[in-house]
């Protein structure tokens, strides 16, 4: 192992991190980048520590059809939950619970799931129970469950499983 990669282990996430430190804080103060690389600096080593598994991406080109899936789709769901809330009362009254079993195994395809359908309007991960694989969303227009079902495994698992499956 070289000496660099002993010191700095994640050498592109200290330069994302830092990045994202400049971005938050808009300035590029001699201050904020010191600030900024101590952070990234112990960023890295924390995720020395967690060790996470490699990531094998099968299929690079579904998760840029992925990312543009979801652009549009919270989108749409920024105007649909507008109308929504700004509608009348009939509209608010279907929210409820669901659950659907996935067929996503990948504990990263898992994660990016998990945060396509926090970030969305309208939507939000309860539960995942990986023994049964089921997992539990709470959705703000649940008017057909079978609908919101078929988006999830159409539009976003099945990407998913290409990618990391």
């Amino acid at each position: 192992m070289s000496l660099l990669r002993r010191i700095l282990p994640h050498p592109l996430l200290f330069l994302a991190l830092l990045a994202m430190w400049l971005l938050l804080m808009q300035s590029l103060s001699p201050g904020q980048l010191l600030l900024g690389s101590l952070v990234a600096f112990g960023g890295c080593w924390v995720m020395v520590a967690l060790d996470p598994p490699p990531v094998r991406m099968r299929r690079p080109q579904a998760a840029i059809r992925l990312a543009g899936r979801v652009f549009v789709d919270v989108f749409r769901s920024n105007v649909a939950v507008g109308r929504i809330i700004l509608g009348d009362a009939e509209r608010r009254t279907h929210s409820g619970f669901m659950s659907l079993r996935l067929d996503l195994t990948s504990s990263y395809g898992l994660a990016i799931l998990a945060v396509v359908l926090t970030c969305t309007p309208g939507t939000q991960w309860v539960h995942y129970d990986p023994a049964r694989r089921v997992l539990m969303l709470h959705v703000l227009d649940l008017v057909d469950e079978k609908e919101w079902v078929r988006i999830i495994k159409q539009r976003y698992e099945a990407l998913l499983m290409e990618i990391f499956e």
